[in-house]
């Protein structure tokens, strides 16, 4: 974690240098505010990780003789042959197809977002792919 909070340290630099730049030459209030603002949060990331390197143990990234695979593990478990996500892209496809085209397609779109995601959440409980 100590390279990740030296990344965002030094960005937050950047920031605050493109920030002091960016107001000289443009005289725009909403732009250097906005530089201003990723240089806050770009700092207090930054200061985060770098404060709580010290307490947590060393990875991988901190090691300059590390190999890609001294962090690898089990990332997780994805479905292969799951429906679930579909059902769930196209009700929300036509919800937000309500916002432009009226509000009566988000009737449509409700059963379709509801079916894709107590399908998805309860894949695993019943059918031939049941778990214990």
């Amino acid at each position: 974690m100590k390279i990740q909070g030296k990344l965002f340290i030094w960005l937050s630099v950047f920031m605050l240098a493109m920030a002091v730049t960016y107001g000289v030459w443009s005289k725009e209030p909403v732009g250097t505010t906005a530089l201003v603002l990723s240089f806050g949060l770009t700092i207090m990331i930054g200061f985060y990780l770098a404060f709580t390197a010290n307490r947590v143990d060393a990875m991988a990234q901190d090691n300059k003789e590390a190999d890609v695979a001294d962090e690898a593990g089990e990332v997780g478990f994805f479905s292969p042959h799951s429906w679930q996500p579909l059902s769930l892209a196209i009700g929300g496809a036509f919800l937000f197809m309500a916002v432009v085209f009226g509000w009566w397609l988000a009737y449509f779109s409700a059963p379709l977002l509801l079916v894709g995601l107590f399908g998805w959440v309860f894949e695993y409980y019943r059918g031939e792919n049941r778990t214990q």
